[in-house]
């Protein structure tokens, strides 16, 4: 499923325009993008949650010439499911 298919459903199942379900969609998006980005946890209980994990700096081979190359830190986003939707994939 892509995001034309999701748009697609949100309006068929809330009797909306699809272009109306897609300001919806990108508004949600967006919404979550800058939470993640100031570092806020975004919460949908029953759904899930998406945060910001922190990686660690590391160090790394290169394959190829097997020079030891160092990794920087990062942030990631993640994501872990919740009970409600665990239970619904089962």
């Amino acid at each position: 499923m892509n995001k034309q298919d999701v748009i697609n459903a949100m309006a068929k199942d809330a009797r909306i325009t699809k272009r109306q379900a897609d300001v919806a969609l990108s508004a949600m998006l967006g919404g979550i993008t800058k939470a993640l980005k100031k570092g806020d946890r975004v919460s949908f209980v029953g759904f899930g949650t998406f945060s910001v994990k922190k990686r660690a700096p590391r160090n790394a081979r290169n394959p190829q010439t097997g020079e030891i190359i160092h990794v920087k830190g990062k942030r990631v986003p993640a994501f872990k499911a919740g009970q409600k939707l665990r239970n619904a994939i089962k």
